[in-house]
């Protein structure tokens, strides 16, 4: 009776997976018509946001950052909002703030008047511009899905992501992303420049008397129950041990052999609780019911990333994380 339960149970996330899947690809498909040359960027971010996180875009002015995150909004069915920070900008203007109200018997009470941050799809656009205090802001929200302002707690719509923008140039005044803040964006996508017939095809859509417009291609509930489904996929061994074997060695300390002398500070367990929703988000991405080896090293690199840093003298030498990484990769694969 017992293995009848657990054939039913595969079955049941047989058929779901098979649904959903379909439905994620009809909505890549969406976001495809109207984000051009930006075909791995556009999948990490659905693959962030199956995974229920959050993610940080990183690139130049231009490249369509704001307009994914408005096309994604649109494509999932998402109420998005956005917030341009610049540093004058306060906690209050993203949570919101209590206001004193008078009633017309002239009785007086405090009201709350929610801020942006209370949507599903929060663009934090430029998000480096802003003070630590209002970036922090922010890491309760990221965090807990909830904010608490004047000691009373408010919870967030469901479900609830941030894509942070940031820009890599321009970077006085500006304000660095501290390590805690940087640990809670699942993944750090970089944003380059499209090739040559993707940026002739931009030409062309965008220039013209009418430009595409983005359509709805999912719902909250279909994305709610893929995310759900994510954390039910099965993990084979091999895939377990190589997310462990990655981030381990990504560390100062003995896992990392000869290549730790180069690390500063290394990940912490949350990035292996990344890595390990994102290669189950991106085998349901591609219609497969398994993550394999591969998705642990094509998404190890935008997992990591942010969360390390070299040593100084790595640095002189002319090293990068990313070179870094790829040698750890390289023990694997």
């Amino acid at each position: 009776m017992a293995a009848e339960g657990v054939e039913k149970l595969e079955d049941v996330i047989v058929r779901s997976a098979e649904q959903v899947a379909a439905s994620i690809k009809t909505a890549k498909e969406a976001i495809g018509t109207i984000i051009f040359g930006q075909e791995q960027v556009v999948e990490n971010t659905l693959v962030t946001i199956l995974s229920g996180g959050h993610a940080l875009l990183i690139g130049v002015p231009g490249l369509a950052k704001t307009k994914l995150v408005e096309t994604l909004g649109i494509t999932l069915g998402l109420d998005a909002k956005r917030i341009q920070f610049t540093p004058d900008l306060m906690p209050s203007d993203i949570l919101g703030a209590e206001v004193l109200d008078e009633s017309t018997t002239g009785k007086r009470s405090f009201r709350f008047i929610t801020g942006p941050v209370f949507a599903q799809l929060l663009m934090a656009d430029e998000i480096n511009r802003a003070s630590p205090r209002t970036q922090s802001a922010l890491l309760q929200a990221m965090q807990e899905q909830h904010v608490t302002v004047a000691g009373a707690r408010h919870d967030l719509p469901k479900p609830f992501h941030v894509l942070a923008t940031q820009n890599p140039l321009e970077q006085e005044g500006t304000y660095p992303l501290p390590e805690a803040q940087l640990d809670r964006f699942l993944m750090e996508i970089d944003v380059d420049y499209p090739d040559r017939d993707a940026e002739r095809r931009i030409l062309f859509e965008t220039t013209g008397a009418e430009e595409t417009q983005a359509r709805p291609a999912m719902t909250p509930d279909v994305l709610m129950t893929a995310q759900r489904l994510v954390r039910r996929l099965p993990v084979g061994d091999s895939v377990v041990e190589a997310i462990l074997s990655l981030v381990r060695s990504a560390r100062p300390g003995p896992d990392g052999g000869e290549i730790a002398k180069a690390i500063a500070w290394g990940p912490g367990p949350r990035a292996s609780q990344a890595l390990m929703l994102a290669v189950r988000a991106r085998a349901l991405l591609d219609g497969r019911l398994a993550p394999s080896v591969d998705d642990v090293l094509d998404l190890a690199e935008p997992v990591l990333k942010h969360r390390m840093a070299l040593t100084f003298s790595a640095r002189a030498e002319g090293r990068t994380v990313a070179d870094v990484i790829g040698q750890l990769k390289s023990r694997i694969g």
